[in-house]
């Protein structure tokens, strides 16, 4: 039985250069209709997180999340699963910092820019911005990273910075935090906490 994973795997190898045969009869064995393109494993974490609060089952709806490693690979991504490629429909997120990369890339590959909705920053801050700052240092204190919070307030580098932009910032200083945090934001939550971009893309699959 065919299953999302090896299809987003079988993406990742098309998309470094590999064949495209094993990711095209495995959206056909999955009933693909739609691919939701994100720049990072922290994006999909969170995206994943709230299909499952939401009682979405992606999969069986013929959704695949996607995470391009980067949103400079949009261009290659629009164009190995869209209509020059697998013909999916597109949607996803993108920062509003990038936006210049997917209006080159989702133009050349012939999408709809109505389906990408954009962050302010990013989508971690995003979260930050909804649950509050105080609330998302309760995460963390609870995650048992409160000394290593600290230890980051007092490095002069973040001094004088807005507490949402340290808390963004403290996010990705390790390896995986990013990703744990992603989910655990999304988790935490209340239903008309959800930011506007992130809600949209779910509206719109």
């Amino acid at each position: 039985m065919a299953n999302m994973r090896a299809f987003q795997d079988a993406v990742s190898c098309w998309a470094a250069g590999g064949p495209g045969e094993p990711a095209g009869e495995l959206a056909v064995q999955l009933g693909l209709r739609t691919a939701v393109l994100l720049e990072g494993l922290s994006d999909l974490a969170a995206v994943e997180a709230l299909a499952t609060r939401r009682g979405r089952d992606l999969a069986a709806e013929g959704v695949c999340v996607v995470a391009m490693g980067g949103a400079m690979s949009v261009g290659r991504y629009a164009g190995l699963l869209g209509p020059p490629g697998l013909g999916l429909r597109l949607r996803g997120l993108c920062d509003e910092r990038e936006q210049r990369f997917y209006d080159r890339g989702l133009k050349r590959a012939r999408v709809p820019h109505r389906g990408f909705f954009v962050c302010v920053a990013d989508l971690e801050d995003e979260l930050i911005r909804a649950l509050g700052t105080a609330r998302v240092e309760e995460i963390i204190q609870a995650e048992g990273e409160l000394r290593a919070w600290q230890t980051f307030l007092r490095q002069p580098a973040h001094h004088g910075r807005p507490r949402h932009q340290q808390l963004r910032r403290f996010l990705g200083t390790k390896k995986g935090r990013k990703i744990r945090y992603g989910h655990l934001l999304v988790e935490t939550l209340d239903p008309e906490q959800v930011p506007a971009p992130l809600d949209d893309l779910f509206t719109s699959l």
